[in-house]
């Protein structure tokens, strides 16, 4: 596979600690703790680094925010559908998906990501095509989580809810118009937490492939949130649902 660039300490290290094969080469600024940490913890797994300059890391970095770190790395293919019905029947009733219905800034996918993988989510799912995709602006969002969270890359979504309803998949999806809310809904056993897209929400056939409707209550003067936000929100329900069914054990 094509190698990429990841920038970003948090993204860097996160890589480091949790894929350190995959780490080709890395070019660090030297002169801050942090990046002088990150560059011991490189040249333990053998990466080779470099040291460069902000000019040089701005050259490879384009826009993107770098904090004085670039690395070059095989990335992880994302998931297709056969991959992710494998993921499905392995997980079982412990499944958590985030599904996206077409989210455009890759800011937001990085966001999500980041959220899905502090949840415990076992993947983010997102249309092959008119959505955000695993660039080097989503890693650096992700601050790692694009490592620890597989993407699947499905071709219609509308036919992958349809196969995670035949897997016994319960698809709550979220709308700021819907009459139930988020924490009376169904958050129990394999679950497809699905997400709409900045400006427009949930397309209507995604809205069909859903088992319920949910809002999140806001009962301040705001009437929307952010998607990545929404996200984080719902995923953070479903954690404490299940803590609540599964109290961890008493002294």
């Amino acid at each position: 596979m094509k190698r990429e660039l990841v920038m970003g300490i948090n993204a860097v290290e996160s890589l480091a600690e949790n894929s350190p094969e995959r780490i080709v080469r890395a070019w660090i600024r030297p002169g801050n703790r942090r990046l002088e940490s990150l560059e011991r913890k490189l040249g333990d797994c053998g990466v080779t680094v470099e040291h460069a300059d902000d000019q040089a890391l701005d050259r490879m970095a384009g826009k993107v925010r770098h904090q004085g770190v670039v690395a070059e790395f095989r990335p992880q293919a994302p998931i297709d559908e056969n991959g992710l019905k494998a993921l499905v029947t392995e997980r079982g009733a412990d499944l958590l998906l985030l599904v996206l219905d077409g989210v455009q800034d890759p800011h937001n996918l990085g966001a999500c990501l980041r959220s899905a993988a502090a949840a415990g989510a076992d993947a983010v799912v997102v249309p092959r095509d008119r959505a955000a995709g695993l660039t080097p602006v989503t890693r650096r969002a992700a601050a790692g989580g694009a490592e620890l969270v597989p993407l699947a890359t499905v071709t219609n979504l509308a036919r992958t809810l349809r196969m995670l309803a035949e897997q016994g998949v319960w698809r709550v999806g979220l709308a700021g118009e819907a009459d139930g809310h988020l924490f009376g809904a169904r958050l129990d056993g394999p679950l497809a937490l699905v997400m709409g897209s900045e400006e427009k929400g949930l397309r209507r056939l995604t809205r069909e492939h859903c088992d319920e409707l949910v809002r999140i209550p806001m009962p301040g003067r705001m009437e929307s949130l952010n998607v990545s936000v929404s996200a984080g929100i719902a995923l953070f329900a479903v954690v404490r649902s299940r803590m609540e069914s599964c109290p961890p054990p008493t002294a």
